[in-house]
């Protein structure tokens, strides 16, 4: 199987996977001087069950992450459950606070 290749298509405010050459889903935001709102995301169902979302997520928020000048609000509830799932990216969601545990 090949590898899911994902972009930021800043034109249509969107972070696109391509499967084969084909898009194979999409992940929509509205952005603010502060926030990265997704709003939206939508896999192909040719191509579901082939982890084109979780590549959507992690590539989307390891972009934000480097980025680092903007905080999530994830209103699409496929971004709001995988952020749920891989607490490590728990920290970008705006609106939690930083740990205060100490090791």
């Amino acid at each position: 199987m090949s590898e899911v290749q994902v972009t930021k298509n800043e034109d249509e405010r969107r972070y696109e996977a391509h499967l084969d050459g084909a898009l194979a889903g999409f992940a929509e935001y509205q952005l603010t001087d502060e926030l990265i709102v997704f709003t939206h995301t939508e896999v192909d169902r040719a191509f579901e069950g082939k982890g084109i979302g979780a590549s959507l997520a992690r590539f989307a928020l390891d972009d934000i992450r480097a980025e680092g000048t903007r905080k999530v609000l994830p209103i699409c509830p496929f971004i709001k459950a995988w952020i749920a799932k891989h607490p490590d990216y728990v920290p970008l969601v705006y609106g939690v606070r930083p740990s205060s545990a100490t090791d």
